[in-house]
């Protein structure tokens, strides 16, 4: 994994910026972004950054839960077998793993606004040629290809934590949940229509529509003012502030918006630095862990609504002349979703905002170490507790709490690493989080779709040791960033 960054890092050639601090005549005031960012305050510029920066999360949920609900048809379609179906969602995460770093290093060079563009570009291209996918492996490497695209989302996120308040943060960044939810309901919904009458290949293109419209709109949102004076674009910072003070009908603090002192670009050595060694290794393992839940949850709720409502009805087996193995026999092969296995995932993705209100509050009154701790100690709970479902409503229950539980994890998460790294380093902190997190999404398909077919209490037990393990490693974080504000410089 180490490897990959520095190959990035010598192929863009990072160099260090040269700062002129600038000297203000004796007696003049100054103030930092960080001041100005306090002082305009929250107001209409930052409901609309709020809404466009947010609506990513619906453009990238359609295009990650999408293997969710198409899974079962290229299965028929194709005649897949169980690891087969979960390579698909291995190779998507794997491209979000990989670009995902890059993308953090060109962000942290070259703006956090064009790299965000570029990304919705390169995964509405890309999601649109998957639809027209001729095999099973061009499928899998278009997909692989459109993680890739989704990994720059991300900067969306750094945007909106770099405008926002200290004391908004912590209230904002999670409702931006509300927006993956739409994404993910409004999939499942296109899919229970479409999937059975014009197909998957037509879901693929509706559902790459609204990251096509998303890229009209991004012009109304400027690049981050943090990320001009970082890179010692005063007049740029200082037009941005300016606007949003406009917009927000306040006053810009009095004095010269002043330049930080020369500081180095991120580079991949500043993460393990001895100031945040210890920091940036927890981060990583408690991001692999949470994707590794998130998306075993996810998956396993599709593979247990196949097993538990498809296979368990009366359905005959499906006969291919083409493949007498017994997979290919079983009558869960080619029997797809059916009204009632929609209805259980839009009822167990609803839970996504069930503990919002409480993770909210966790947050801001907790803290971000000991709110992350205790959620992911009840996912750990939770994956043990799925074991014991005796009926569908039982099942559909312990789901609901399971998508509540690790949708609050990444809700803390996303906001604990966006604000424990400095500014000169925060993209790449979040590209490389990102990336040890599609590690544990890689993982998951196999533990979800393979091993829990071979043994159901083995995978959940395996799930619910992670999440502990990540509990812990939350809970010894020795960084806590509530009520911080963003660092300029490291």
């Amino acid at each position: 994994m180490a490897t990959a960054p520095k190959e990035a890092e010598n192929t863009i050639g990072l160099e260090e910026i040269h700062m002129e601090r600038q000297e203000s005549p004796k007696g003049q005031k100054t103030f930092t972004v960080e001041e100005a960012v306090e002082t305009i305050g929250f107001g209409r510029f930052h409901i609309l950054l709020f809404l466009i920066m947010g609506s990513t999360g619906v453009a990238e949920a359609m295009e990650i839960m999408l293997i969710a609900v198409v899974s079962p048809l290229i299965r028929c379609e194709w005649q897949l077998q169980d690891w087969q179906v979960a390579l698909v969602t291995t190779m998507v995460f794997f491209g979000y793993m990989v670009f995902s770093i890059v993308l953090g290093l060109l962000a942290d060079r070259y703006g956090r606004w064009k790299i965000l563009l570029l990304s919705f570009l390169w995964g509405a291209y890309f999601s649109l040629l998957t639809s027209f996918a001729p095999s099973y492996i061009w499928f899998v490497f278009l997909r692989a290809m459109v993680g890739g695209g989704v990994s720059g989302h991300a900067q969306g996120l750094i945007i909106k934590t770099e405008f926002l308040p200290t004391k908004y943060r912590g209230y904002m960044l999670p409702l931006s949940q509300v927006f993956w939810l739409a994404g993910s309901m409004l999939i499942i919904g296109l899919a229970s229509v479409v999937n059975p009458t014009i197909g998957w290949r037509w879901l693929i293109r509706i559902a790459s529509i609204p990251g096509i419209l998303l890229i009209l709109v991004f012009k109304f949102i400027p690049e981050s003012a943090r990320y001009n004076i970082s890179m010692g674009n005063v007049a740029a910072a200082l037009a941005t502030l300016q606007r949003i003070a406009k917009m927000n009908g306040v006053a810009m603090p009095e004095g010269v918006l002043r330049e930080p002192a020369k500081e180095r670009r991120g580079r991949f050595k500043d993460l393990i630095h001895p100031k945040y060694l210890r920091t940036t290794l927890q981060i990583w393992i408690i991001w692999l862990g949470i994707a590794f839940a998130y998306y075993g949850v996810i998956l396993a709720s599709a593979e247990l609504l196949e097993r538990d409502l498809v296979c368990g009805s009366s359905a005959p087996p499906v006969q291919d002349s083409g493949d007498d193995s017994e997979e290919s026999r079983s009558p869960c092969h080619c029997c797809l979703f059916g009204p009632a296995a929609y209805q259980t995932m839009i009822i167990s993705t609803v839970g996504e905002i069930a503990l919002n209100p409480l993770n909210i509050v966790g947050i801001n009154f907790l803290g971000r170490r000991l709110s992350l701790s205790i959620t992911m100690g009840c996912t750990a709970l939770f994956f043990l507790l799925l074991n014991s479902y005796t009926s569908s409503a039982g099942m559909t229950g312990f789901l609901f709490m399971l998508r509540a539980l690790v949708s609050a994890n990444f809700n803390t998460i996303y906001i604990y690493t966006a604000e424990v790294y400095p500014t000169t380093m925060r993209a790449l902190g979040m590209g490389t989080s990102g990336s040890l997190c599609r590690v544990g999404a890689m993982v998951a398909p196999f533990i979800s779709q393979v091993l829990m077919n071979a043994s159901f209490l083995g995978a959940l037990c395996l799930f619910s040791s992670v999440c502990a393990v990540c509990a812990i490693s939350a809970f010894t974080l020795p960084i806590e960033t509530k009520g911080r504000a963003l660092q300029q410089i490291k």
